[in-house]
């Protein structure tokens, strides 16, 4: 699987896969970054605008941009309360639509390793960020398999499926953010990893959550016979940890970084 190819097209099934796990992870990733309050936010790849409206309940902000690529994530999130108090619009990463030193903070929620290009669009995070400003983010810990999807993809690999690779995930490390943060020109660099635990109320609503129309497994899926799939989802569900009442409670891990503009 190319970089370019996983388009995050259908709001809703984004939002049944990573809903609940964004809306655990920022709260804590807004505390550890502990941003002043009044300050304007620029937000990268905003999806469905899950980070959005914590930013806005939690960080006081005095202004908040939020771009993503996906025409149907800006639709989505411009249909949600958030859109009353922030700014929602199509654009690329790589080529921001905003002036030199336009804002405080620039941040990415679980969007970094997707860029293809992401030098460059470091390089444009730090140039519309204001000298001594905040560039900062974090993204699933994708190679040890910690991120939401992790059981759904060692499940299909016990199956004996060639599982593709996720964009990024070779530099979805702490030491590789930090590298790749280091290399962008930027100062004071921290990081920190956040390790939560989401649940499902059984395999069904897992299952749906982790077979999205965009995603390459879930075409992969798709394809199969019915009887192999369905010993498929007994791989998967055997990996499971299965509560007696049928529930299903998992850790996924991101990491985070931050930095200062010089």
């Amino acid at each position: 699987m190319t970089e370019q190819s996983l388009r995050f097209d259908d709001s809703a099934a984004y939002e049944r896969l990573m809903g609940r796990w964004s809306r655990a992870v920022a709260p804590v990733f807004l505390d550890w970054l502990a941003p002043p309050s009044g300050a304007r936010w620029l937000e990268i790849g905003c999806g469905t605008g899950v980070f959005t409206e914590v930013l806005l309940d939690r960080a006081s902000p005095a202004a908040v941009s939020a771009i993503d690529p996906s025409k149907e994530q800006i639709e989505y999130a411009s249909s949600q309360p958030a859109a009353q108090r922030a700014d929602f619009q199509v654009a690329d990463a790589r080529v921001l639509p905003f002036p030199d030193c336009a804002f405080d903070i620039v941040v990415s929620a679980l969007v970094i390793n997707f860029i293809p290009d992401r030098p460059r669009a470091l390089s444009e995070m730090r140039r519309v960020a204001r000298k001594g400003g905040m560039v900062a983010g974090y993204i699933w810990d994708f190679a040890p398999e910690l991120s939401p999807s992790g059981p759904m993809r060692q499940g299909m690999r016990r199956f004996g499926m060639d599982v593709p690779d996720l964009p990024g995930a070779h530099e979805s490390s702490l030491g590789a953010l930090i590298s790749m943060f280091e290399r962008a020109g930027f100062q004071e660099i921290a990081s920190t990893s956040i390790d939560i635990t989401v649940s499902f109320p059984d395999f069904e609503s897992f299952w749906q959550a982790q077979t999205p129309s965009y995603a390459p497994t879930t075409k992969m899926i798709a394809a199969m016979q019915s009887a192999d799939r369905e010993r498929l989802m007994e791989s998967v569900r055997a990996g499971l940890p299965l509560s007696p009442d049928g529930t299903i409670q998992y850790p996924a891990r991101a990491n985070a970084i931050k930095a200062r503009v010089p």
